[in-house]
């Protein structure tokens, strides 16, 4: 294999050469634009073009129209790598011919990930966590501890790294007992789940922890507030059971949510992204239908993704926005009652019957499914309590198809960080309907399950971080009159 890498900077070049040789690419390198069609024509077509941006002489995307000008090169991969972070500036690049974009700087998972969308390389095999994933628990409990302490000891993927009484015990013993998660109670005395939790964050950055609370309505606020301030995902506490009862929930609800968010890498990994067999997927900006709703569909990491998207676009939309995020009864109220306090935006929890506004956010009410139905001009809310769709209600999946089924191609889909595959049958109805979808990508993502479902089966004509999705989906609202 082997690779041409434009860049005016030669560390820069350095960089993505020996990533690349790492991968068993022959690498040759230019400086500028010239110096790239220089070597083309002395050394031939690569497998591979990496482009910088802004360079003197000739600048990369004056590089990539030449290049696509031409027989040849029409059909290359060719990847910008750039600071360009702007979706606005992104979209020229693409307009010019790029097949991919990877903002500066990157990490070399990031780097690799990109070759694997563009089919220039293989996926690669995760690599085995060697020692059993560490849990550090966190409980007033005693009771609670010991049950936690034996149900997740006696799985062979995990292991207890500790066991504390309250949150100013466990921010001791973090640097010790060195977790890969902690399993957080909301209320305790000394210092509570939340106080605890935003020490966490400052103190040790990304280190994963997941919530442990009651389902009572004071539970669930103080469990939206930890969410919101940098939980990755909770799991409702056992309430009113004996023993044998609260282990097998904790073998149920909480082994899994632990492997998710701290994943062991054994097996035989992911299977590469491709195609969906049938569902003819239109190229990049194809699409000129007006928009006419926004369906958002997010599970484990959630609210926090939420406050990032939603104030990126909903403040100049004129379409009805509806979102499905995985919570039982009580925790979404308060889940849209803190998005519009904390953003500033139209967020509420939908009501059977009332119509989808423009402009207007309605989250599904937890334990209800969400679907429109009237007319595409004058769509109404209707919420059910037909039987669970992949283990949810709601589920993106119901609100997903009746979109379609509504708005046809003038239905966008976003597909956010969770667990499990729900949206996936849902985004198939809106591709097929004429429709749109954007999954967030891997590294941005909690758990990179209901996006990697929408990615593997070809679905998503956009995948972009996080920080990037609710500009894309604002420029397209912009384009597309929504």
């Amino acid at each position: 294999m082997r690779a041409l890498v434009v860049d005016d900077s030669k560390p820069a070049r350095s960089i993505v050469a020996r990533t690349l040789g790492d991968l068993r690419f022959d690498c040759t390198e230019a400086g500028n634009g010239q110096e790239a069609l220089a070597a083309l024509a002395a050394g031939g077509r690569p497998d591979l073009i990496t482009v910088n941006w802004h360079m003197p002489v000739m600048d990369g995307i004056e590089l990539v129209r030449r290049l696509r000008r031409e027989p040849t090169y029409r059909s290359l991969p060719i990847l910008m790598i750039s600071t360009e972070h702007e979706q606005e500036r992104i979209a020229v690049a693409q307009q010019a011919g790029i097949d991919d974009y990877l903002a500066k700087p990157f990490t070399a998972a990031a780097f690799t990930r990109k070759l694997v969308d563009l089919g220039v390389v293989a996926e690669p095999a995760p690599t085995a966590r060697r020692e059993p994933i560490g849990v550090l628990i966190c409980d007033d409990s005693a009771t609670i501890r010991g049950i936690l302490s034996a149900t997740l000891g006696a799985d062979p993927e995990i292991k207890v790294a500790g066991a504390a009484v309250n949150g100013a015990a466990c921010l001791d013993m973090i640097p010790t007992a060195r977790p890969d998660l902690v399993l957080l109670d909301v209320e305790m005395p000394v210092m509570d789940g939340i106080t605890t939790l935003r020490e966490i964050r400052r103190r040790f950055g990304k280190l994963p922890v997941v919530m442990f609370s009651s389902l009572t309505e004071r539970g669930a606020k103080a469990t939206v507030d930890a969410l919101l301030a940098g939980a990755n995902d909770y799991v409702a506490k056992p309430a009113g059971l004996d023993a044998a009862d609260v282990a097998a929930r904790i073998r149920a609800d909480v082994i899994g949510r632990i492997k998710a968010i701290v994943p062991r890498g054994s097996g035989g990994g992911r299977e590469p992204a491709r195609p969906a067999s049938g569902v003819p997927v239109p190229p990049r900006g194809a699409r000129q239908e007006r928009i006419q709703g926004v369906v958002v569909a997010v599970s484990t990491g959630g609210p926090t993704a939420l406050a990032e998207v939603l104030p990126a676009f909903v403040p100049d939309a004129r379409v009805p926005i509806l979102v499905v995020q995985h919570m039982p009864a009580f925790f979404t109220a308060h889940l849209a009652e803190r998005l519009a306090k904390t953003g500033g935006l139209p967020v509420r929890e939908a009501v059977d019957g009332e119509p989808a506004r423009p402009g207007e956010v309605l989250l599904a009410p937890g334990g209800r499914h969400m679907e429109l139905t009237g007319d595409a001009r004058q769509p109404r809310i209707r919420l059910t309590d037909e039987p669970p769709e992949n283990s949810c209600r709601p589920a993106a999946d119901v609100l997903f198809r009746s979109a379609a089924r509504l708005w046809g191609a003038g239905t966008l889909g976003v597909v956010l960080t969770g667990m499990g595959r729900d949206g996936l049958a849902g985004s198939r109805a809106i591709v097929a309907a004429g429709g749109g979808v954007i999954a967030q990508d891997e590294l941005s993502s909690v758990v990179w399950g209901m996006p990697g479902e929408i990615v593997r089966a070809g679905l998503a004509d956009t995948v972009l971080p996080l920080a990037q999705v609710g500009v894309e989906v604002a420029l397209r609202l912009k384009r597309r009159g929504g």
